[in-house]
């Protein structure tokens, strides 16, 4: 049951903004922002009021009922009408607690997604671009625009690490779910006995920051510049054009070498160190619902075991929600996707509105 002073505190926030608004006497920047509040609270105002007056109405009903003096007729209305009564209660509830979930600010934004190598050698490297390659399949059938920002190959055609900037429309809100170690059982090519090998990757996916979200002084910065190297320290050019940037407050430290040009280097490590701050700032913030929201969908930590990938028995199961699809072809592919996201979603939400209760 939600509790009903915080039904009471939306019906007075609606009245209030409606009020201020119809003054007059608002500058155009809030005027814009109390008008969106506004509209939100416009589309469950009316499932509020009605839950407000949910047990004055019960009670008056359930008189009519108990009066001896009243014919059955009347009696026999009253019950069907308590009957509709409660079964439109339980549905405003459901529309209050889905109203009143916890909005994450950051899942209208775009999203960067960082898949590096974990432990298994050749083989992890060889899953971490498998995992690109299917997240690439989810934009282009998402229409979602991937920009790569770093890539770092291995031999045999894998990848040490790969970072990209996806756009798109709610881009964070559909990938946030991908952060954590993703396990991958499969038989690799080199092995003559068929035996069964296991390795991983690690998924961290950031909203992208803005300016706005994020103010970097340059005096918090250090930045060191040096020459960029390939695979097995060959040099790929003779200026000093990769740039190791420091952020010294938070001690995080990007390293950028992919363009010839020192400062564009710079640039796209700026992009990823802004979003890899804001992302920091968000966790300490919401650290207390993290740990609430643990137990079904995890933390989102990237040290956290989240998914397998069993290419013997062609299936894919995630572990937060216990979720097994037998279709790991398809999978890779792209198409299942929603599938597996949209099962996360939904036990979020469940956590989240058993946490308002």
């Amino acid at each position: 049951m939600i509790p009903l002073k915080k039904v009471q505190d939306l019906i007075l926030k609606h009245n209030n903004l409606e009020k201020e608004l119809s003054s007059g006497n608002i500058d155009k920047d809030n005027f814009v922002k109390k008008s969106k509040e506004y509209s939100e609270l416009n589309e469950i105002i009316n499932n509020a009021k009605q839950f407000e007056n949910f047990e004055r109405s019960k009670k008056d009903l359930e008189n009519l009922i108990n009066e001896e003096n009243n014919d059955s007729e009347i009696k026999n209305l009253a019950k069907i009408e308590l009957n509709d009564l409660i079964r439109n209660n339980q549905i405003n509830e459901q529309k209050l607690k889905m109203f009143l979930l916890p909005k994450d600010e950051a899942d209208s934004k775009n999203a960067i997604i960082e898949i590096r190598a974990g432990t298994g050698g050749l083989e992890a490297s060889l899953f971490v671009s498998d995992l690109f390659k299917m997240y690439e399949k989810v934009s282009n059938k998402k229409k979602w625009n991937l920009e790569i920002i770093s890539i770092s190959k291995s031999e045999a055609g894998g990848l040490k690490e790969v970072i990209s900037l996806i756009k798109g429309k709610n881009i964070y809100s559909s990938l946030k779910y991908e952060s954590g170690v993703h396990r991958v059982q499969r038989v690799p090519d080199t092995e003559t006995q068929g035996r069964v090998h296991t390795s991983a990757a690690t998924v961290a996916v950031l909203p992208e920051a803005e300016d706005v979200d994020v103010r970097i002084d340059d005096k918090d910065l250090r930045i060191d510049v040096f020459r960029s190297s390939g695979p097995g320290g060959q040099s790929v050019n003779t200026t000093d054009s990769a740039v190791r940037i420091t952020h010294i407050p938070s001690g995080i430290v990007v390293s950028q070498q992919d363009e010839k040009s020192q400062i564009r280097n710079k640039e796209k490590g700026l992009k990823i160190l802004r979003s890899r701050l804001y992302e920091f700032e968000r966790q300490k913030r919401d650290e207390q619902r993290s740990k609430e929201r643990k137990n079904k969908i995890g933390t989102g930590d990237r040290s956290e075991r989240i998914r397998t990938y069993n290419f013997p028995q062609g299936r894919v199961t995630d572990h937060r929600i216990n979720l097994t699809i037998h279709k790991l072809e398809q999978f890779m592919e792209g198409e299942l996707f929603d599938e597996m996201t949209e099962n996360l979603l939904l036990q979020d939400q469940e956590t989240e509105m058993n946490n308002l209760n």
